[in-house]
């Protein structure tokens, strides 16, 4: 009986599995995806359409190439035709895909030189909004969460695009050496072009708080940061 007894008031075990956890700080990342995400996808992108236009383009060239080196020794049977235009071919993408791999990495590398630049400036003008000096250098893990993500949700808008644009465009006239005119030219049009796709983005934010939106995903700005532990307790 007494058996019985304490097992009856034995605490039961709980079955139950917690609720999971809602990040308490949201971001609002530029096209509804993280900067990673965002980072490897605009790259990926920017690789093929460099691979195909460069391998095309140089393909197209080769085989005028080959056509003017090979004008005097036109063949003369079927299977010489054969041989010619399998040449041709072999000529044509040998330097076709080389050259294609070669713009598209370089397309890729200046692509990301921009969306870098730009999700620095959104992280720089949202911690600078939440209390960073430049006396001081604060660190993100010194300030408040919920400052930051205020700030940072806020900073990201076509002010940044423009900003990244004009600076791409300045590391790129510096890098081919422009004169200052053609320099002044370049970082203008940089100005423009991201201002254009800052306003795109703008737009793409605007339509889905109109007509419907998604989960918001955690920054990567709060990953690793201490007070993090301490603000999910």
């Amino acid at each position: 009986t007494t058996h019985h007894t304490m097992a009856s008031l034995a605490p039961e075990p709980d079955s139950t599995t917690p609720p999971p956890h809602k990040n308490p700080y949201p971001t609002s990342p530029r096209l509804d995806m993280p900067f990673d995400r965002r980072l490897l996808l605009t790259t990926t992108l920017s690789f093929l359409s460099g691979f195909t236009l460069g391998s095309l383009s140089a393909g197209h060239m080769a085989s005028l190439r080959f056509r003017a080196e090979n004008a005097h020794r036109l063949p003369t049977s079927n299977p010489g035709w054969y041989l010619y235009h399998k040449s041709k071919n072999y000529y044509k993408w040998r330097y076709g895909i080389v050259e294609g791999l070669r713009k598209g990495t370089y397309i890729a590398a200046w692509s990301m030189v921009f969306f870098v630049v730009e999700e620095s400036l959104d992280v720089f003008r949202g911690t600078w909004r939440a209390g960073r000096t430049m006396e001081e250098m604060e660190g993100v893990d010194e300030l408040d969460l919920k400052k930051i993500e205020r700030g940072v949700s806020g900073s990201r808008d076509f002010v940044s695009s423009a900003l990244a644009g004009m600076v791409t465009g300045g590391v790129w006239s510096a890098w081919h050496q422009f004169p200052v005119s053609t320099a002044a030219r370049t970082i203008r049009l940089g100005l423009l072009v991201g201002l254009g796709f800052g306003l795109g983005q703008d737009g793409l934010v605007w339509a889905k708080a109109r007509w419907g939106g998604g989960r918001e995903s955690e920054s990567w700005i709060y990953r690793g940061a201490r007070n993090r532990r301490v603000e999910e307790e």
